[in-house]
This record gives structure tokens, C-alpha cells and sequence, in this order.
């Protein structure tokens, strides 16, 4: 059986080189090549991968939520997330998001053909490095709401930009980061930004 794959790299020495050690394998067909994060839902829907091989941060659309919205639309397309990055909070996010698997970028080619096979077969690939830095990381205080905002505003935007943003009145979101500034123990919003970054908690 052929597996169909869809690749979404940014880079294109990258996405040159995995699509050849991709071709090396006789049951492998790479089907559609991507750059941007916004176009993979519509790609998939053409040309009905099998699964997708996504990098984490692609222009437009990030891996993860391109990830989130393949799995909606395209549930029976498995997808492994590859990252150049070992960030606890970047794998949470990926299981979050509910992908079959999630490799680093530097693993031998071997490993990339098995996780492939894997993950098209139904099972879980997760590289056990990263599994054991998410084991031994700590979790966020924040709700996905407050790190939203936090996030926004770690970007530059200024709350009224985030208030636009996320349909939320301009004191919502000055709230969201007064909370947010208590429950880190930060001394002003530029602290609490750092303490997250710190923690692997914002993108």
C-alpha cells in the first residue's frame, strides 16, 4: 500500500531535502508540497493525504493550528509535526491539538520513515526526549484565554489592538492581564511576558 503524504516546510532547502529521503522509500508518495501554514486544509482537501508531515512554524498559519483544523476537516489524514525545537510547551500544544505524532527534526531519516509508517497505521509517534521534558516541566497557571491575551500582547500588540482582536471590551482584557501579572508573581506585564517565555508557556 501507498502512503500519501502531504509536506508543509517553509524552508525550501528543508522541504527539498525531506522530500527526497521521502522518495528514497518504495511505499512512500509525496503528493503536495507546501510553504505556508494557511493553505495546508485546502491542499488536503484536494489531494487527500494520508497523512501530513507539518513543520511547526510555518509563515501564515502555525503547524499546530493548521494541525487542529486538518483534524476537523480532515479527520482520517494522520498528522506528524516535525520541529527543530524540543519546547515542552510546543508538545503540549501538539497533543493538545490532538496530532498522531511529534519528531525532531535532527532524528535520522530512518525515523522519519518509521513515524510515518506508524502514524498512518493509527499508532502515536512521540520522541521520548521531548516526552520527558514535558514530564518534568511545569504546567501553566494561566487559562487558555489568559495566555491568549498574554501572547497578543508579547507580539506587541497593545490591549486595545488584543481587545479588537479577540472581540473583548478593552477592560476584559486589561483584567486578563492583571490576572495574569498575579499569578505569575511579575512585577509589570514585560515581566510576565518573560517569565512565560522562561517557562516554554507562550510560543
Amino acid at each position: 500500500m501507498t502512503i500519501r503524504i502531504l509536506l508543509a516546510e517553509d524552508m525550501n532547502m528543508v522541504r527539498g531535502a525531506l522530500v527526497a529521503l521521502l522518495d528514497l522509500e518504495d511505499d512512500f508518495q509525496v503528493v503536495c508540497e507546501l510553504e505556508h501554514g494557511d493553505r495546508i486544509v485546502a491542499a488536503a482537501l484536494e489531494h487527500r493525504p494520508d497523512v501530513a508531515v507539518i513543520d511547526v512554524g510555518l509563515p501564515g498559519t502555525d503547524g499546530l493550528t493548521a494541525a487542529a483544523r486538518l483534524r476537523e476537516r480532515l479527520p482520517e489524514c494522520a498528522v506528524l509535526i516535525l520541529t527543530s525545537l524540543g519546547r515542552p510547551g510546543t508538545l503540549r500544544r501538539a497533543l493538545t491539538a490532538q496530532v498522531s505524532g511529534y519528531l525532531l527534526k535532527d532524528a535520522p531519516p530512518q525515523e522519519l520513515a518509521a513515524a510515518v509508517r506508524d502514524v498512518a497505521a493509527g499508532r502515536r509517534v512521540i520522541d521520548s526526549q521531548l516526552a520527558l521534558s514535558v514530564w518534568n516541566s511545569t504546567e501553566s497557571p494561566l487559562t487558555a484565554r489568559e495566555t491568549e491575551v498574554l501572547q497578543l500582547t508579547a507580539e506587541g500588540l497593545k490591549p486595545t489592538e488584543v481587545a479588537r482582536r479577540l472581540g473583548l471590551s478593552l477592560g476584559t482584557v486589561r483584567n486578563y492581564l492583571t490576572t495574569v501579572v498575579t499569578k505569575l508573581k511579575a512585577r509589570n506585564r514585560v515581566d510576565a511576558i518573560k517569565i512565560a517565555r522562561d517557562a516554554d508557556w507562550l510560543v
